[in-house]
C-alpha cells in the first residue's frame, strides 16, 4: 500500500505515455499483490458463521473507495487539472493505510504457526511443486474461477465506469450533479454488498449471486430512462445495490472454492487474471457508444445510456448461469490447513468440527498432504 501511494505520486509527474505506462505497470504489479493477502487475512481470522458479512465489509471497501474518490472529485471542482489533486489525495490515503496496517499483527494462523516452527523447511522449489501438483487436481475450479471473476469484472466496469460521462453528456448534468450521484450510487453499492453477503451466509453463495445479478439487469431500464439528478440518484443507489451485492459474496466465494493451502494465492490471482481479461471493457463502452447516437433536446449524443444497458444486461445473464452451475463449499474450514511449501498439518490440528468430514473436508486433508508428499 505503501509502495502504490508513491506510485500514485510518479503518475501525476509522468511527462510522457511511456513514463506513464512503466509506472502504471508497476502500479498493476503491487495491487495485484494486495487482493488475495486481504482476503485470505480477513476471512481465516474470522467465525465461520459471519464470514458472509465480513466478505461484503471486505469488498465494499472498493465501493466505499469510489464514495471518497467522488467526493474529492466534487470538492475540488472536476476541472481539467484537478484529477492531480483527486491523485495526491490517493496517494495519502493509500500511504496511510500501510502505515496504520504496520501496527496490527498478523493472522493468528500465521502466528500459531511461526511459535510452532511450522514455517521451517519452505522453500521456493517446494512451493512450485505444490503448485503444478494443485493445478493437475484442481485445473477445473482454476478455469472456473477465471471465467466467473471475468464476467463480474465486467459487471461492475461496464455499469460504472462510464456512468458519469453518460449523466454529463446524455442526461446534461453538470459535474457537480453527476458527482453527487455518482455518491450515491456508491453508496448503495457499499449498502447492498454488506447485505447481500451477510444474507449468503444463509441462503447459499450461488443464490446470492444469481438472484442480485438477476434484479439488477430487471432495473436496467429504471438505471438508463430517468432524466434529472434525483432519480438518476436514486435508480443508481438500487442499481449498485445488487451489482456490488452479487461482489460481497465474491471474497468468501473464492477463498471456500480455493485449495487451502492456495487460499491466498489463489483468489488473488483468479481475480487478477478476470480482471486481466475484462480491462478493456470501458473502452468496448466508449467506443460503442461514442460510434451510435440517440436525440437529447434535440441534438444527437453519443448513446452511453442503450450501450450499458444492453451490455450489463447479457453480463448480468452471464454471471447467473455461471454461478448457478459452478460449485459451492459454504461453510468449508479452511483456516488450520498447511499451505503450500509447508510441512502438512496432521488431521488431527485440522480442528474439523464433527460433521465437517465431507467432501470438502477431505479435499483440505489431501490437499494439505500435498507439501509432505513432495518432500
Amino acid at each position: 500500500m505503501i509502495v502504490l501511494g508513491v506510485l500514485q505520486i510518479a503518475t501525476i509527474y509522468s511527462t510522457t505515455f511511456q513514463q506513464f505506462l512503466a509506472v502504471r505497470s508497476l502500479f498493476g504489479l503491487f495491487m495485484g499483490g494486495v487482493y488475495g493477502n486481504a482476503v485470505a487475512m480477513a476471512l481465516e481470522n474470522c467465525p465461520v458463521n459471519a464470514r458472509g458479512l465480513m466478505s461484503g465489509i471486505l469488498q465494499q471497501g472498493y465501493s466505499f473507495g469510489y464514495v471518497l474518490a467522488a467526493c474529492a472529485n466534487l470538492g475540488v471542482g472536476g476541472a481539467v487539472e484537478t484529477w492531480k489533486t483527486v491523485f495526491w489525495i490517493a496517494a495519502g490515503l493509500s500511504i496511510g493505510v500501510g502505515l496504520i496496517r504496520i501496527l496490527f499483527p498478523e493472522s493468528k494462523q500465521f502466528i500459531e504457526a511461526k511459535k510452532a516452527k511450522k514455517n521451517n523447511g519452505t522453500s521456493a522449489s517446494a512451493f512450485w511443486a505444490d503448485t503444478k501438483k494443485m493445478l493437475g487436481q484442481e485445473w477445473k475450479m482454476c478455469i472456473y474461477c477465471i471465467v466467473l471473476m471475468t464476467w463480474f469484472n465486467f459487471y461492475s466496469h461496464t455499469s460504472q465506469d462510464s456512468y458519469t460521462t453518460f449523466m454529463k453528456e446524455q442526461k446534461e448534468l453538470d459535474n457537480a450533479g453527476a458527482s453527487r450521484a455518482s455518491i450515491w450510487m456508491k453508496v448503495g453499492a457499499c449498502v447492498g454488498g454488506t447485505i447481500i453477503g451477510y444474507l449468503s451466509q444463509w441462503v447459499g453463495r450461488r443464490r446470492a449471486m444469481v438472484v442480485a445479478a438477476l434484479i439488477s439487469g430487471c432495473l436496467i431500464p429504471a438505471w438508463i430512462l430517468p432524466r434529472g439528478e434525483r432519480q438518476l440518484s436514486a435508480t443508481g443507489f438500487f442499481m449498485q445495490f445488487f451489482v456490488q451485492g452479487a461482489w460481497g459474496v465474491i471474497p468468501i466465494h473464492l477463498n471456500e472454492l480455493s485449495p487451502p493451502a492456495f487460499r491466498s494465492s489463489f483468489p488473488g490471482l483468479t481475480y487478477q487474471l478476470g480482471n486481466m481479461i475484462s480491462s478493456p471493457s470501458a473502452q468496448i463502452v466508449n467506443a460503442i457508444a461514442e460510434s451510435h447516437f440517440v436525440t437529447v433536446s434535440g441534438e444527437k449524443v453519443d448513446a452511453y445510456g442503450p450501450t450499458m444497458g444492453i451490455a450489463t444486461a447479457i453480463i448480468a445473464l452471464g454471471i447467473a448461469v455461471t454461478a448457478a452451475l459452478g460449485p459451492e463449499k459454504r461453510g468449508r474450514k479452511f483456516e488450520q490447513a498447511a499451505v503450500a511449501g509447508q510441512q502438512a498439518v496432521p488431521e488431527k490440528e485440522l480442528d474439523l468440527e464433527e460433521g465437517d468430514m465431507d467432501k470438502g473436508g477431505r479435499e483440505q486433508i489431501e490437499l494439505a498432504e500435498v507439501g509432505k508428499e513432495n518432500k
